[in-house]
């Protein structure tokens, strides 16, 4: 199968290559970039393992060819970070409330909250838990999931309002 030439930032940075046109983009990210945060779960787009945010949107990226992605503008976990490392607040907040357990479906549950909070600054534990629907758990039991939303948003808006 002929390739195509493929054009995107991910986590800030530029990248050109070639690639299959039926290549998923959970693939494309794991194999051609090096990127694993983001996992492969259920192959299916039930779980929300492979979520990654797209043009402003999560997405899970199981269901994207990556030509879909030619031109997009993609964080993964590892551009959730700061440049210098510094752990976003919700990776802090994941990591203290112990949010985690296996560990698996932290990457698509970080990317998905990154978003829900740009989305919704101050969500209720109500819209945590439908923001976060479509990202499934098998340890945890999602209490600490949301608190940990919580906190993060809580401290997000306590250092904007600082920084005013």
């Amino acid at each position: 199968m002929s390739k195509i030439n493929v054009r995107m930032t991910v986590n800030g940075t530029e990248v050109e290559k070639s690639a299959e046109p039926r290549t998923l983009l959970i693939h494309f990210l794991r194999e051609e970039l090096n990127l694993t945060g983001p996992h492969i779960g259920c192959d299916t787009s039930h779980c929300g393992a492979c979520t990654v945010d797209l043009n402003g949107k999560s997405v899970k990226s199981c269901t994207i060819f990556v030509g879909q992605a030619d031109g997009a503008e993609i964080t993964t976990i590892e551009g959730i970070s700061g440049a210098d490392g510094t752990l976003h607040a919700l990776q802090v907040a994941f990591k203290d409330n112990h949010a985690l357990q296996c560990g698996f479906c932290t990457p698509g549950m970080i990317t998905r909250g990154y978003r829900l909070l740009q989305e919704n600054p101050n969500p209720t534990d109500d819209e945590i838990r439908h923001g976060i629907s479509g990202n499934l758990c098998r340890c945890t039991g999602y209490q600490n999931i949301v608190k940990a939303i919580r906190i993060a948003a809580e401290q997000l808006n306590t250092a904007e309002e600082a920084a005013e």
